[in-house]
């Protein structure tokens, strides 16, 4: 069993996952068919105000500091190799970089980024609205999985 201060950061890896993934999870629920629900402008102004706001120390500090203890526990894992865990271990690593954070950086943040340059009342925004929101949100059930597996072989790697 995971002992000593790589049981601590397990720990912490499946916390900080396991909130990012309830995060995500909220958007894929609910909170993106509300504002789906909403006539374009009015949608597109408050997902750009939505994604101001998530930049921001208490999000960033839970998606970034699971960035990095993910990125150290698969590092740690790939140095020490310890008898039990290993394969979870580096699952879990691998499904947050690359499922949350990667996904992230390729598909979601481009998209926020194209959003925030349109101004709600032109006909680009109404144009590009239900676009965003079906793209951006596939993508983001994609993140929610990938944390939610990531927290799930965390957990695993505590309890073999």
């Amino acid at each position: 069993m995971i002992d000593g201060p790589y049981f601590a950061l397990t720990v912490l890896g499946v916390l900080g996952t396991g909130l990012t993934a309830g995060a995500f999870y909220a958007f894929s629920a609910f909170v993106m068919r509300g504002l789906a629900a909403l006539p374009p402008a009015q949608g597109v102004a408050a997902m750009q105000a939505v994604n101001v706001s998530a930049v921001r120390p208490a999000f960033m500090l839970l998606f970034l500091g699971s960035t990095v203890l993910c990125a150290v526990i698969t590092v740690v894992t790939f140095v020490l190799w310890p008898e039990e865990g290993t394969v979870e271990l580096l699952v879990g690593g691998a499904l947050y970089l690359f499922g949350s954070f990667g996904l992230t950086a390729v598909a979601n943040i481009p998209r926020n980024d194209a959003l925030a340059g349109l101004e709600p009342s032109s006909p680009e925004a109404s144009a590009y609205w239900p676009v965003y929101v079906r793209e951006w949100t596939l993508w983001n059930h994609v993140r929610t999985l990938a944390s939610a597996g990531a927290a799930l072989a965390y957990l695993l790697a505590l309890t073999t």
